[in-house]
């Protein structure tokens, strides 16, 4: 069962992720609305996978991507990304994510995403 983290600072985000994954088989462990709760989620569920916002209050995903790539650097995290933010994708690209989606989501594209992800 392929294990994955959700981080989003949108709720109804979260939710869409979800239900995408997990009627591809994908099981949900945690979900975190900011980057400080997701780095503890990280530690205390260790997923597979993580799919994790760039642009969240409290602490942004490119923070929390580093912080948990320090902690354990086979972290597989996908970024997730609003139109247009190429430049903050190829920064969390430089510092270890392993692949990203973009805002608005096509079913399709994230399963294979995760999926590729997960077969690296």
């Amino acid at each position: 069962m392929k294990r994955v983290l959700i981080v989003d600072d949108a709720a109804f985000m979260r939710v869409m992720i979800k239900n995408i994954l997990t009627r591809e088989g994908f099981n949900i462990v945690g979900e975190a609305g900011n980057g400080v709760e997701a780095i503890k989620l990280y530690g205390d569920l260790k997923p597979d996978v993580v799919t994790m916002d760039i642009t969240m209050p409290q602490m942004d995903g490119l923070t929390a991507l580093k912080s948990i790539l320090q902690k354990d650097e086979s972290a597989r995290v996908v970024m997730v990304s609003a139109m247009g933010q190429e430049k903050l994708i190829f920064e969390a690209l430089d510092a270890g994510a392993v692949d990203f989606i973009t805002k608005p989501f096509q079913p399709s594209k994230v399963v294979e995403t995760l999926n590729g992800c997960l077969n690296k």
